[in-house]
């Protein structure tokens, strides 16, 4: 694996190197001793969740857990494609309110490893897009927050026109002045 820092501090693109022969390939997207080394990742991945998007164009998110419940993410899509965006919600960070986006594909292996105290959200880039989460967390329902995606104090940069947004992502708040951070 090629771990690789994103301008937003404590955030990776990790992509695999896969083993390629006749049959196909082989590449590993978890060793616990290289995530310790590369990026000091030592909590335990405790839930796994897929999702399949079927539109282009489709947003999911903002999406983040208020503490206790902070969790880290790691991404994988392995269909299709997306643009993953992270906003970084940390109240002492250098990059508090900024985002980063990357397209993650089936095709070009790459993973985004997500710190705890950042929203997640994507939109879908092609039609029946599928990713892979892994949450150092449990779903906490009373822990659930978000933003909206087109939140101009973000001012994230979508490829795409929206052609696909559920009633709970679109009715998310705006930040305010009163956002403090998480």
């Amino acid at each position: 694996m090629i771990f690789t820092a994103t301008r937003l501090t404590g955030a990776f693109v990790i992509e695999l190197q896969p083993y390629t022969d006749e049959r196909g390939w082989f590449a590993r997207f978890y060793c616990k001793n290289e995530f310790g080394q590369h990026i000091g990742h030592t909590k335990e991945w405790v839930q796994l969740n897929h999702s399949i998007s079927y539109r282009k164009g489709t947003i999911r998110g903002m999406h983040f857990q208020h503490p206790p419940y902070r969790e880290i993410k790691m991404v994988r899509c392995i269909a299709g494609a997306v643009f993953d965006v992270i906003v970084d919600l940390r109240r002492d960070s250098p990059t508090f309110l900024q985002w980063t986006g990357v397209e993650l594909s089936a095709t070009n292996n790459r993973m985004l490893y997500i710190p705890e105290g950042f929203a997640h959200g994507f939109q879908t880039l092609e039609e029946n897009s599928a990713l892979l989460y892994h949450h150092t967390e449990y779903y906490t329902p009373e822990a659930e927050g978000g933003f909206r995606h087109d939140d101009p104090a973000f001012a994230i940069e979508w490829p795409l026109s929206v052609s696909s947004i559920s009633a709970r992502d679109s009715g998310h708040p705006f930040v305010d002045n009163n956002f403090k951070g998480i």
